[in-house]
């Protein structure tokens, strides 16, 4: 069976095929700026053949349309015909209160995801959208949306419940969410499978690090609290977003400092987190480097960014009443050593320690437990597009 995941974002589409009986990943690519006149679509193959197309992407219909044209190119295609797609896996930031697993995607699915935008602005429109332009391309291949939500489902109440009036949270579904449950879904089992252990007792903090960043407390295999809340922007400081900040803030800035409240929203999500403190960018290798150059606001968004991970671990390490181990994912988490190296600096004192040596790796499956750390700490590369691919397949079948 082979399965093409699809990422829709407002502007860019990133894909992969998936030959789901070795589990290989045939082709994968991009397509960015989507809506604007420089728009790019890359294409690689598994086999390292690559391909830069720059036909006009006016819509997301014209994107799906170069993907499914790359795939089954004569020069870096790697099916012969359309018809060997057997199903599309679309990844869903939102799934709200409805829905708590993968779905089979029909008219009314498609509806409730883009209705759930309210909750990720950023994203939900975006999948919606991809799933009806791929839909008006192959309207015959089974389509199945896996939501980042869903893998928190099983917080209890005292961890996704806010302190307003509970009529109101029941009434206009107000909780928290979490999101990436797709990454730390994967992530853990891979961490449990790294234990040697069966989920039963297993304690495990994920640290999904990247643009975007959350931190998933795993119980049992099943997430039991996580530091993203009713949409992506709680939490961490991230590349661009604010993450968690007292909400009085919100009206002050709207009072004194000059944001409108129809911008709120693209303020808090795109001018904020690290890019706002340091004023350089929101990639941590441009950060770094100012910082080696005596930028101390690129410091300064550096330090805070590893004090608030550490900060959210040790809560962490307290609601599950122990852990058994750390674990970094994503963008950050799996290639940049220094961050993994400070953040666990300043947990000594719990128990948990790192190998400075085996530490100095980038995006590899590793064990970089120091000699006398009584808490394992793994780097595990994510892959959501496999696991989103596996869920399709077990739907589809």
């Amino acid at each position: 069976m082979k399965i093409l995941v699809i990422n829709c974002g407002s502007s860019s589409l990133k894909y992969q095929l998936i030959d789901m009986e070795t589990e290989k990943v045939l082709a994968k690519g991009n397509c960015e700026k989507i809506g604007l006149p420089d728009a790019f679509h890359k294409h690689k193959t598994a086999d390292g053949k690559e391909a830069v197309y720059n036909n006009p992407l006016p819509t997301h219909l014209e994107a799906v349309n170069s993907v499914l044209a790359s795939l089954t190119d004569k020069e870096v295609g790697v099916i012969s015909s359309l018809d060997e797609i057997d199903a599309i896996g679309h990844r869903i930031v939102q799934g709200g209160s409805i829905f708590k697993k993968s779905t089979i995607i029909d008219d009314k699915v498609t509806e409730q995801i883009e209705d759930l935008a309210t909750l990720a602005p950023l994203h939900n429109k975006a999948h919606a959208l991809g799933i009806r332009m791929c839909h008006e391309a192959l309207p015959n291949v089974p389509m199945v949306a896996v939501f980042d939500t869903s893998f928190h489902q099983t917080m209890p109440e005292e961890a996704y419940m806010y302190g307003l009036p509970y009529e109101m949270c029941q009434e206009y579904k107000i909780r928290r969410y979490g999101a990436h449950g797709t990454s730390h879904k994967f992530v853990s089992q891979k961490a449990i499978e790294m234990l040697g252990k069966g989920p039963e007792g297993t304690k495990i903090i994920v640290c999904h690090l990247g643009n975007g960043s959350s931190i998933t407390a795993v119980k049992d295999g099943k997430s039991v609290d996580t530091s993203m809340g009713l949409t992506p922007l709680d939490g961490l400081m991230m590349g661009t977003r604010c993450g968690s900040i007292d909400p009085a803030i919100i009206p002050y800035i709207i009072k004194n400092c000059g944001v409108k409240v129809e911008d709120l929203n693209n303020f808090m999500n795109k001018k904020c987190g690290v890019q706002g403190i340091s004023g350089v960018s929101s990639d941590f290798r441009d950060l770094e480097e100012a910082a080696e150059k005596g930028n101390k606001r690129a410091q300064l968004a550096l330090d805070m960014f590893v004090y608030q991970v550490r900060k959210f671990i040790g809560s962490y390490i307290a609601a599950l009443n122990g852990v058994d181990a750390i674990v970094f994912t994503a963008g950050i988490g799996e290639n940049d050593c220094e961050v993994r190296r400070h953040v666990m600096e300043g947990l000594n004192n719990l128990g948990a320690e790192i190998d400075v040596e085996k530490n100095k790796v980038r995006g590899q499956q590793v064990d970089i437990t120091g000699p006398n750390s009584k808490i394992k700490v793994f780097v595990i590369p994510t892959n959501e597009e496999l696991m989103i691919a596996k869920e399709t397949m077990a739907l589809v079948k």
